[in-house]
């Protein structure tokens, strides 16, 4: 004997499969969104990293030669590097984003923290 609370309302079954239905054209949808993404992001990637270069010869210097020049300290970001950036911030967030600045940090902050998580991970256990 069912109650009226328990049975099913007429024409829930088709509403029902209209749902899953629907449900399986948008996870469709989703994955090719998903894959045109990627491909994109990888087109991009491969177009803009050049291809490695060789290395050139090392030059020695002379003992009594001035010593090689400091690399400049403002160094200008190429077109390569934001298209690099622009890609990665693409895929991290799914969708592209509006780059409004880049600029080059000199900062021993990055170096003083790996220093210090590598002394921590060997910090002596106390046994008692």
């Amino acid at each position: 004997m069912t109650d009226k609370t328990t049975r099913p309302r007429k024409g829930a079954g088709e509403r029902a499969g209209d749902l899953l239905a629907r449900i399986t054209e948008l996870e469709a949808r989703v994955a090719q969104l998903e894959a045109a993404r990627d491909a994109a992001v990888s087109n991009l990637v491969a177009a803009v990293v050049p291809p490695p270069a060789t290395r050139p010869a090392p030059v020695i210097p002379s003992p009594a030669g001035p010593p090689p020049a400091e690399p400049a300290p403002h160094e200008e970001i190429t077109e390569e590097t934001l298209a690099v950036i622009a890609a990665a911030v693409a895929a991290f967030l799914g969708e592209r984003a509006h780059i409004r600045q880049v600029r080059l940090v000199a900062s021993e902050a990055w170096a003083q923290q790996g220093r210090v998580s590598v002394m921590a991970s060997h910090r002596w256990a106390v046994h008692r």
